[in-house]
């Protein structure tokens, strides 16, 4: 299956989700890897796929929390923040990575045409009191990702269903949403694909 996007063709797109569940069995005919949750899995299963199926293009689907988006929305994210990277009390800013040449904000994603445009905060928790400005939509494992994908030159695309408003609901909205994300995602993906 090709995707196309920025008028380019990817003929071997590799589609990475954290769980099954995000992707149910919609994307049975692609090229899939499951990666698990965090951003230590996320980065260990992807450079282990990544150097065994040498893909031309990485796409993250999955489910996120917003409170700038609404639920049931598929957002694309462009840029990337590792929100809970904190080191403030040895004076380095806030997500700053210290003794690193890498930007706060990792700007690496590819865009699509119609799709409202996200900064993605990951971070090894559930978010239920989003409060950060500077991200509007908040996953577990983009931002590695992204970062693989960087450190490999290969294009990034990521689309995230909104599934909760990282608020105090956020843990029963996910659930109850987690269901609709892949029939969402796959209409999005098939709407650039050339099958």
């Amino acid at each position: 299956m090709e995707i196309e996007t920025d008028e380019k063709i990817y003929q071997n797109p590799l589609l990475v989700f954290a769980l099954k569940s995000e992707a149910e069995d919609y994307f049975n005919d692609w090229n899939t890897a499951f990666v698990g949750v965090g951003k230590i899995n996320a980065v260990f299963n992807l450079i282990k796929t990544v150097q065994h199926d040498r893909p031309d293009c990485i796409v993250n689907l999955g489910t996120a929390g917003s409170t700038t988006f609404n639920r049931g929305e598929v957002v694309c994210c462009t840029q990337f923040i590792q929100r809970d990277m904190d080191v403030a009390a040895l004076g380095f800013q806030k997500f700053q990575t210290p003794f690193s040449e890498e930007s706060i904000v990792l700007d690496y994603g590819l865009k699509i045409n119609g799709l409202k445009e996200g900064i993605c905060g990951s971070g090894d928790q559930f978010e239920t009191e989003h409060k950060n400005p500077e991200y509007n939509v908040i996953d577990m494992e983009a931002y590695a990702l992204a970062w693989v994908a960087k450190q490999e030159k290969i294009p990034f695309l990521c689309l995230k269903y909104i599934s909760d408003g990282a608020d105090g609901n956020a843990v029963e909205d996910w659930q109850a949403e987690v269901k609709n994300a892949a029939q969402k995602l796959h209409s999005v993906l098939h709407s650039i694909s050339n099958d």
